[in-house]
């Protein structure tokens, strides 16, 4: 008998800012098409890999739903089985959400994209339209555009003459890029919300400069006819002593007014030993930074990506947050806006470079798996020689198109059992992903189901790379519905113009829905 908890319920718990994960199960494509606004999208075919990051205390109330496909009920009773003691389904699923009178969002990223627009409604946030800055760039006018987007986007496409300064670094490094007070600072992302609380927050630090945002990014840009650049690396650099002083107090005044709190490192070492309390600590400098030496303990999340992904790295709404840098400027400019998102933040103190002992990736917990039948990767290229080999990529497709191993068939990891028992019983079975860990949990699920030999590609693709194996790339052959990513209007080159201009008016429609919904709880100063 499945647990189940209604929908007012759910919402009383938003609305008292109550700890409470909601987990939408179904893959991101179905989620992008509705949710509740604080849902967060963790697919059924992924819950080993990011549950215990994402959820990392057991006993969180936790919340689980679909559309009515049956994952949620195979979702809860994992949840249970790895040790989660208050996992219930959302009575009726999404639409019992919307029967209930629960408002449904769209996209991605809803709860920071609603914010976006509610400070800009709120604060007069101001901008320029596309046609009015490449005037001011064709003039050669006394002006700077920053990108605050990750690097990887502004390479992708970018403003000409746009410089790379994601969204946590522009409060630090704006004096550097734009001395003279005069100049007029441009910040652009692809569509509005980076834009926006870039835009407000040089405005919020007291930047001297008049700041403006490219309205629509560069989705503007392209709906005006205008021509973008492609493959740049203009970026920011270090900067001095002084302008990190100078800017540390002007964050710290910012985070003061937004009700940011301060803690010390034995209270968060406190914190993280409370079973009754999730605490998540992130590290708001750049990736890099991360890698070369972080606290322990911490995960990577640069500032500006956790204010526009606070779903996918926070998904217990309701617990505490703890933000650490090494200057501060990132964490208290980035805790400024999860204040005002309703967020019970921190920023920590007291914290040198040499408290930064850890190196190298995040440290994740997974759920135990059972020990696989493998194969080398130098074994599995002799087996597909010789035939009777099924390979089943489990990464995701967007990967997957990049390159695979020949002849391997992509498919969704929920679909492999039915796919599977479809094949004739000689064949043997190789489950592939980016690494191995995702195929074990497969493994473990299908040699229990299936008549076949199932084994684990050994280190899974990059292994088979590390071996110096040829690839193939291109769509392959696809055995289940492309849906494991949505394809956002505002990223790559070749998005119908149509597809543009709807996202945008979903935009402009998100601040009457946060009133609709009413769970929100955000403030704006």
């Amino acid at each position: 008998m499945y647990k189940k908890i209604s929908t007012e319920r759910v919402r009383s718990d938003l609305i008292n800012s109550c700890e409470i994960a909601i987990i939408d199960v179904r893959e991101e494509a179905p989620f992008a098409e509705g949710h509740p606004l604080f849902a967060s999208n963790i697919p059924l075919s992924r819950l080993e890999l990011e549950i215990f990051t994402r959820v990392p205390r057991l006993n969180t109330p936790v919340v689980v739903y679909d559309n009515g496909e049956g994952l949620a009920e195979q979702a809860y009773q994992k949840l249970s089985g790895w040790g989660y003691s208050d996992v219930a389904l959302l009575k009726g699923g999404l639409k019992g959400w919307e029967a209930a009178g629960g408002e449904i969002f769209h996209d991605v990223n809803s709860p920071s994209k609603a914010f976006g627009e509610l400070v800009e409604s709120v604060r007069h946030t101001p901008s320029l339209a596309a046609e009015e800055v490449k005037a001011l760039l064709d003039a050669r006018a006394d002006v700077v555009v920053l990108d605050a987007r990750r690097f990887d986007e502004y390479q992708t496409m970018s403003i000409p003459t746009g410089i790379s300064v994601p969204g946590a670094e522009l409060a630090l490094r704006v004096k550097e890029l734009a001395p003279d007070p005069s100049t007029q600072v441009i910040v652009n992302c692809a569509g509005r919300t980076r834009s926006l609380i870039g835009t407000q927050s040089l405005i919020n630090a007291g930047v001297p400069n008049p700041v403006a945002a490219l309205r629509n990014g560069t989705i503007g840009w392209t709906l005006a006819g205008q021509t973008l650049e492609h493959g740049q690396s203009r970026s920011f650099q270090p900067v001095s002593d002084e302008t990190r002083l100078t800017a540390a107090t002007s964050a710290h005044a910012v985070a003061d007014r937004a009700g940011v709190k301060r803690a010390k490192r034995d209270q968060l070492f406190t914190w993280q030993q409370n079973a009754t309390r999730t605490t998540y600590l992130f590290d708001v400098r750049t990736p890099d930074e991360f890698t070369a030496g972080h606290f322990p303990g911490a995960f990577s999340a640069p500032g500006g990506q956790l204010v526009q992904e606070t779903d996918h790295h926070a998904a217990v709404r309701g617990a505490r947050v703890v933000l650490v840098d090494d200057d501060g400027v990132r964490a208290n400019m980035t805790a400024s806006w999860l204040a005002q998102m309703g967020w019970e933040v921190y920023v920590l103190e007291g914290v040198e470079l040499s408290h930064f002992t850890e190196s190298g990736d995040e440290k994740r917990r997974y759920p135990p798996v059972q020990s696989a039948d493998v194969v080398t990767a130098e074994s599995l290229a002799t087996l597909l020689g010789e035939g009777g080999v099924a390979v089943f990529d489990l990464t995701t497709y967007q990967r997957y198109q990049k390159g695979h191993i020949p002849g391997a068939k992509w498919v969704l990891r929920t679909d492999v059992v039915s796919q599977v028992k479809a094949l004739p019983q000689h064949q043997v079975i190789v489950l592939t992903c980016g690494s191995d860990r995702l195929a074990r949990y497969a493994w473990q699920e299908l040699a229990q189901q299936v008549p076949h030999k199932v084994v684990v590609l050994e280190g899974g693709n990059a292994a088979w790379r590390r071996a110096g194996l040829s690839e193939e790339a291109g769509s392959g052959d696809a055995l289940s519905p492309l849906i494991d990513r949505y394809r956002r209007p505002y990223e790559g080159t070749d998005n119908p113009k149509e597809a543009m201009q709807a996202y945008l008016d979903w935009e402009f429609g998100l601040v009457a829905q946060l009133e609709k919904d009413g769970t929100h709880g955000f403030q704006v100063i």
